[in-house]
């Protein structure tokens, strides 16, 4: 299973994480030569460390989990998690103005965030357990317009996280070469095929180790 390895964000986003779990987590992720570990802001600078001299990316989460800040504080949240070393930068859509139809508010939002994290890749989560299909359908559209680099199918928060079903019209609806990152429930070797089978580029989750392994777990992420 090591080419799935490649597929995985290695996630740790508890709210009760320690420092020796986040350790653990970068010596899980150079170990199985995951793509990358994505952690919460006050983290990214300790993973960095941890993984300094491998191929290992870290990404930070940006309005996380509800996405419902202003987009000052995203923005900011997101140039810290810059300086703190982070490659990568997974932010939160706001899922309240998307419902309303707030296009301007979404896409001036969204450019801010790809502005500030300097040419890192922007994966922005869309939260589709909460969204209708063409609600999503217009999000994948702001996403592209805005120079992000992925779109990602849930927090693993919420009411639910991945289907193969939002896969498949997130990447029907941003073309075959912009990333589509599924997340949330992805527990087991079977389950991460069929993500990536439906489209999906990259894979976040806290069962890395049991699917690369080809078991599984019974992790929330």
């Amino acid at each position: 299973m090591t080419h799935l390895a490649r597929y995985i964000d290695h996630t740790l986003l508890k709210a009760d994480a320690v420092a020796a779990d986040i350790e653990q987590l970068c010596r899980e992720a150079k170990d199985h030569n995951f793509y990358a570990v994505c952690v919460n802001g006050s983290w990214v600078e300790l993973a960095r460390h941890c993984l300094e001299d491998t191929d290992v990316k870290v990404a930070s989460v940006v309005g996380f989990p509800l996405g419902a800040m202003e987009t000052d504080v995203k923005r900011f949240e997101t140039e810290a998690a810059i300086d703190a070393g982070a490659h990568e930068i997974d932010m939160v859509i706001n899922v309240g103005r998307l419902k309303d139809g707030d296009d301007k508010y979404i896409l001036r939002e969204l450019r801010d965030i790809v502005e500030a994290a300097d040419e890192r890749p922007v994966k922005v989560i869309l939260e589709t357990c909460l969204l209708t299909d063409e609600q999503k359908i217009r999000a994948c559209r702001l996403v592209v317009e805005a120079g992000a680099h992925f779109v990602k199918t849930s927090t693993g928060f919420s009411k639910s996280g991945a289907t193969l079903e939002d896969v498949k019209l997130l990447r029907q609806e941003v073309g075959k070469d912009f990333g589509v990152k599924a997340s949330g429930g992805i527990r087991d070797t079977v389950t991460a095929l069929a993500m990536i089978e439906a489209g999906a580029t990259r894979l976040g989750t806290s069962n890395g180790v049991a699917i690369v392994k080809g078991s599984s777990s019974g992790g929330a992420y």
